[in-house]
């Protein structure tokens, strides 16, 4: 069975990026980004009702990533580190099945440049050359075109369509399921070399 095996938080580096790990100060962005309605409009969460509940996120998040539960990453530009633009991580990790979901967010003031493309193929080549995931897979609600655009860039192919799979405030809501194997993530690396 699939173990995280990582001595010491793993720090990420893209050619604009710094995935990192979250910290107390980032509770206020987290709170805004959260609560900020174009960039939760696809992502069908529970949105924190203040900064010491989104500082309390933070800090489950860090207590699971101690745990070795799932691992999970501020995004910020290299250029500015200790400011949060965005999240990216995998969870609900079938460590049995050596598969992973892929999860992200970013402010949209950042939207458009690439950036959520770089730090997904960062997460994913960590996730299959470090984490030893067999495959990993990305949810996203059937709306939302631009999440679906960087899956598919970045190799995944859609797996499934599932029709009111998921229960949220009071609706049922579909969800696309895309999927990538280690296989093809290699076969696509060594096509780009």
């Amino acid at each position: 069975m699939l173990q995280f095996k990582y001595s010491e938080f793993p720090i990420l580096e893209t050619e604009r990026l710094l995935l990192r790990r979250m910290v107390s100060t980032d509770a206020e962005t987290m709170f805004d980004l959260r609560n900020r309605e174009e960039v939760m409009q696809f992502i069908a969460r529970p949105r924190p009702k203040s900064i010491d509940e989104a500082n309390e996120m933070i800090h489950k998040i860090n207590e699971s990533i101690d745990n070795k539960e799932l691992i999970h990453w501020a995004i910020s530009e290299k250029e500015n580190p200790n400011k949060l633009i965005g999240t990216i991580g995998f969870y609900r990790t079938q460590f049995e099945n050596y598969r992973s979901e892929i999860g992200y967010l970013l402010d949209s003031d950042f939207w458009r440049r690439g950036y959520m493309y770089e730090a997904v193929m960062t997460a994913v080549d960590f996730g299959f050359t470090s984490l030893g995931f067999h495959s990993m897979e990305g949810c996203i609600d059937p709306g939302n075109t631009g999440s679906r655009a960087v899956l598919l860039k970045a190799g995944f192919r859609k797996e499934a369509l599932y029709k009111e799979n998921y229960h949220f405030e009071g609706k049922f809501l579909d969800s696309e399921v895309y999927g990538l194997l280690k296989s093809e993530y290699l076969e696509q690396m060594n096509k780009r070399k």
